[in-house]
């Protein structure tokens, strides 16, 4: 349980670490709090380490790191509705959150950028980043990170003939890669997509 001073200088450490990628010191707690004493910063704060909510490493109050849900957290944003990418509907706000902790993080994530125009029909552009989800199997319609002959790492969508492995790139100009199920090693399966604009 916290109590509700200990709870603002959360939400406000929370808020500050999202907005500017790194701690707030103890007199920038009590600038954007309004609380005068160092002192009592400094008692809260920790507090908060010491019930599990932040972590502290190094010696500047700068390497205070969030814990549990609070660091979960950072990774939730509103969801505000749907927008029209052709005719236009009428926007009604719907008031959920999208977790996307729960979607594109985790121990069996790991992040690619992509090089090349191969996905382009599939909208996987040149310099976009991939999420994948680790894994040694995929099902057919996979987009998947493959390895051919323990060498060479592609991003394609996997159809399985038997024993052989077909990569389908998603751009009309280019054609199939057929395999022998053998050289062919599924490395991870495509679960999102990062393009910043």
């Amino acid at each position: 349980m916290l109590t509700g001073l200990e709870e603002r200088v959360l939400q406000y450490i929370t808020r500050y670490i999202s907005q500017n990628g790194h701690a707030p010191t103890l007199s920038e707690i009590g600038e954007g709090l309004d609380i005068k004493s160092k002192g009592t910063i400094h008692r809260y704060v920790s507090s908060l380490i010491d019930k599990g909510h932040l972590h502290r490493s190094g010696r500047g109050w700068r390497g205070l790191r969030l814990a549990g849900e609070q660091q979960r957290r950072l990774l939730i944003l509103p969801f505000m509705g749907r927008i029209a990418a052709g005719r236009p509907i009428e926007a009604i706000p719907e008031q959920l959150e999208i977790n996307f902790t729960d979607m594109l993080m985790g121990d069996d994530r790991y992040v690619l950028e992509v090089k090349g125009d191969s996905m382009i029909d599939a909208g996987i552009l040149n310099g976009d980043l991939v999420i994948v989800k680790k894994a040694d199997s995929a099902d057919n319609g996979d987009i998947v990170v493959a390895l051919i002959d323990n060498g060479e790492a592609t991003l394609k969508k996997l159809r399985k003939h038997g024993d052989r492995v077909e990569l389908i790139p998603a751009n009309r100009s280019m054609a199939p890669m057929i395999y022998p199920a053998d050289r062919v090693h599924i490395q991870g399966i495509l679960v999102g997509q990062v393009r910043a604009y």
